[in-house]
């Protein structure tokens, strides 16, 4: 029964934690609707993947990894920054006929890659992820390799779960969008992935 519970938290703090819509989850809504639910959801699944590392520095109590990350954070902050803008300069320019060979070339990998790099390139997420476990009365389980895993399990689940039910929500409106109206949502989804990108370089100050 207790490993049930650590797999429940581990689920409510992966769901808890990706559902917020931040730079991955708007480049999620822009993919699912000018490529497929597919794309959408394998670059959540990258997310994903890149909380449950992150889960697992916490959990496992990796503090000298953790340490590592918070002192070279502003390298991450800077090459994610430009990531982003580089994505977000990327999707405003595309054109909706484009998007088929977008797909080809660089494929759902391409897109696992990307969410993945840039949901690591922030540390500050092993933070979330201290402070959720000690709110929900699991910061106790770094020695207890079982209950780590178990915890580190379901953020990866909850956090896949989240992906799945967005890229699916959104994907039912695609039909529904003409070249036209995914121009628009090229233009829009670029404005916004390029403020989070310049948002990251105005944190270097801080």
């Amino acid at each position: 029964m207790a490993n049930i519970s650590f797999l429940l938290r581990g689920f409510i703090i992966g769901f808890s934690i990706a559902a917020p819509v931040g730079p991955i989850g708007v480049l999620c809504i822009r993919r699912t609707l000018a490529e497929g639910r597919a794309s959408g959801f394998i670059s959540g699944l990258g997310a994903a993947t890149a909380d449950a590392i992150y889960g697992c520095i916490a959990g496992f109590g990796l503090t000298f990894i953790s340490s590592l990350l918070f002192s070279q954070q502003i390298w991450f902050r800077l090459v994610g920054g430009a990531f982003l803008c580089y994505l977000g300069f990327k999707t405003f320019l595309a054109r909706p006929a484009e998007q088929g060979a977008s797909v080809k070339e660089y494929g759902l990998a391409g897109a696992y890659a990307s969410t993945f790099f840039l949901t690591l390139a922030n540390p500050m997420t092993i933070l979330s992820f201290a402070a959720i476990f000690a709110g929900l009365g699991v910061g106790s389980v770094s020695g207890n390799y079982v209950f780590a895993g178990l915890l580190v399990s379901g953020v990866f689940i909850g956090s896949a779960i989240w992906w799945l039910i967005l890229s699916g929500i959104v994907g039912m409106v695609r039909t529904k969008f003409n070249p036209s109206g995914l121009r628009w949502i090229n233009i829009i989804s670029g404005i916004i992935i390029t403020g989070f990108g310049l948002l990251a370089f105005l944190s270097l100050n801080r």
